[in-house]
């Protein structure tokens, strides 16, 4: 760690956070214009929007909505936000999203204003393999003309101090491909630094972890960019995102579970469970499942 970095909070500290740190409820509004979707498809390479005016948003595409831009000056070096709302008090602070939780009571529809409320729901310490958490949950309502639509929660990870956690040995694989196996839905993903770039553009993320490889190497350690977590929930989604008749997605349950690096050849596969529901996950040469998620239906 630099000498300039501030020293790690214990885990007593941690403790003290979740013991007293209370944020506010956030409120926010958007208009759902359909031009994010259509830009998603293309960076997706899908042949036409997934959504247009006046469509239902597919599950989880709120995430290019109700974004937050806060001044360069306010960025870490990092890329991230040095400060903001939702963010714990903790020194050297490091971000990583653990999964989340999502009910559809009705799709949003693009092109008809939204609106978001957003609180902590559960701020808790943990001691981890590669040092101790704090873990904090955000949960998030999505009204239109008053209904609730869409809620989700959304686990995060947080480190105070030191290198990213990144395993050792942990090395990039662009040769090999995953394995077969006899999941009905598989699709191939490739990704090239132009993918995680303009993903990096359309959700407002700017951790150089995503676009900036010699900082990414030569400072957080990691053998190659790394593919943004939320990217691998969309692809997974994606094998069940098309309508089916009669079927709509209700619930999605998904985690992450290891990163993905620029350049691996992903596969996201999946089938149906005897219930009715899907199980997903995106898997490459070296991880049977980089991220996995559960998918219920009405």
């Amino acid at each position: 760690m630099p000498p300039s970095d501030p020293a790690p909070a214990g885990f007593a500290a941690l403790e003290e956070v979740a013991r007293t740190w209370r944020p506010g409820d956030l409120r926010t509004a958007d208009a759902l214009d359909p031009g994010p979707s259509a830009a998603l498809s293309a960076v997706l390479d899908l042949p036409a929007p997934a959504a247009a005016d006046g469509e239902p948003l597919p599950p989880l595409w709120h995430w290019l909505h109700f974004l937050s831009w806060p001044r360069q000056s306010d960025l870490g070096v990092d890329g991230h936000p040095r400060d903001s709302h939702f963010l714990p008090p903790l020194p050297h602070r490091r971000r990583m999203v653990a999964g989340g939780r999502l009910e559809v009571a009705a799709p949003l529809t693009t092109g008809r204003p939204a609106e978001q409320h957003s609180r902590v729901s559960r701020v808790a310490p943990k001691r981890g393999r590669s040092g101790d958490l704090l873990f904090v949950t955000v949960r998030s309502e999505y009204r239109q003309d008053g209904r609730l639509c869409v809620t989700e929660e959304q686990d995060l990870v947080y480190r105070s101090g030191g290198p990213a956690p990144v395993p050792a040995g942990l090395a990039l694989d662009t040769a090999g491909r995953p394995g077969d196996d006899a999941s009905p839905w598989q699709r191939e993903w490739h990704t090239d630094p132009a993918l995680l770039f303009r993903f990096s553009a359309l959700t407002a993320n700017a951790h150089r972890i995503h676009y900036d490889a010699p900082y990414t190497t030569g400072v957080e350690g990691y053998p190659g960019l790394v593919v943004h977590g939320p990217l691998l929930v969309l692809a997974m989604l994606e094998l069940v995102r098309p309508p089916r008749p009669g079927r709509r997605v209700r619930t999605v349950s998904y985690r992450l579970n290891t990163p993905a690096f620029c350049g691996e050849r992903l596969l996201a596969r999946g089938g149906p469970e005897a219930a009715g529901n899907a199980r997903l996950r995106i898997a490459s040469h070296r991880a049977e499942a980089h991220a996995g998620a559960d998918v219920g239906f009405v």
